[in-house]
């Protein structure tokens, strides 16, 4: 059994760590900006944890945070400074869509990913955009994610793709 919930500051090392096992050095989230962005959008974090049959937390498989701008493209920028954080922003922008490697290719993130765009519709967000390595690109392209190209962003010294879901 599974469940999506936000997050709160009692959650950091698990997200610290599962962001670890994610992603290289260059691009994880360290700790401490984990830890800010926990302290301003805590509700943009969607946790999938599994669960034991009376619905206690065993596990986080896989989460997915951002912050919420007027800004329409995704910048560097944003990663480190949740005070970009507008509340009632018109973009849900996606940071990372983390999913511990012991449970990837299983259908988590697609689950939690499914939730957020739930959320952002709900929030009357126009839309949610996130920035991918080419190789992710079908795997957005299936809830609708449309590239815009390459990305300005040089996040861990990486290529981005620009990906955008427009409602």
């Amino acid at each position: 059994m599974t469940k999506i919930r936000h997050a709160s500051l009692n959650d950091l090392e698990k997200l610290s760590e599962v962001e670890s096992l994610c992603f290289p050095p260059a691009e994880a989230a360290g700790r401490q900006s984990i830890e800010r962005r926990l302290k301003v959008f805590p509700n943009h974090f969607w946790l999938l944890f599994e669960c034991d049959e009376t619905g206690n937390e065993r596990e986080l498989i896989s989460f997915i945070n951002g912050l919420v701008t007027s800004r329409k493209d995704l910048t560097d920028e944003m990663y480190d400074n949740p005070l970009l954080h507008e509340e009632k922003g018109d973009w849900q922008m996606i940071f990372g869509v983390d999913t511990n490697p012991a449970f990837q290719h299983r259908g988590f993130a697609s689950k939690v990913m499914e939730q957020v765009i739930s959320d952002a519709k709900d929030q009357g967000r126009k839309g949610i955009v996130l920035t991918c390595k080419k190789k992710l690109r079908t795997f957005y392209e299936k809830f609708g994610f449309v590239s815009e190209g390459v990305s300005d962003s040089t996040h861990g010294g990486v290529v981005w793709l620009q990906m955008r879901l427009i409602f």
